[in-house]
């Protein structure tokens, strides 16, 4: 174990890692009219698992963990950016990024 995991414990960390998969969760599903507001929410999800990786990792002195949490923040980083540039030309053409909007595309 690290250092500073042996002095505080793990429990802190997997409190912040569950506070942070509940504000994630309560953002999707409170939060359904703006589609920014919603991939925020995504990414504390994504977040709060690669704590979970991390404090694991290091309980077991593994660092598989550490290396599974930096593909996940690279894939997360591709999807926001990638996410982030179709709602700019969205805009671009609609005025509007609100999810109401973004259903009249069906069908």
């Amino acid at each position: 174990m690290t250092p500073a995991l042996e002095q505080i414990g793990q429990v802190p960390f997997l409190i912040v890692s569950a506070v942070l998969l509940v504000l994630g969760v309560f953002g999707i599903f409170l939060n359904r009219k703006n589609i920014i507001i919603i991939m925020m929410s995504m990414e504390l999800i994504l977040l709060s698992a690669n704590l979970n990786f991390v404090v694991f990792s290091a309980v077991h002195g593994d660092l598989s963990g550490q290396v599974m949490t930096l593909f996940v923040l690279t894939i997360a980083a591709a999807e926001a950016a990638i996410g982030l540039a179709i709602l700019t030309v969205y805009f671009r053409n609609r005025g509007s990024i609100q999810v109401e909007d973004v259903t009249m595309m069906k069908g």
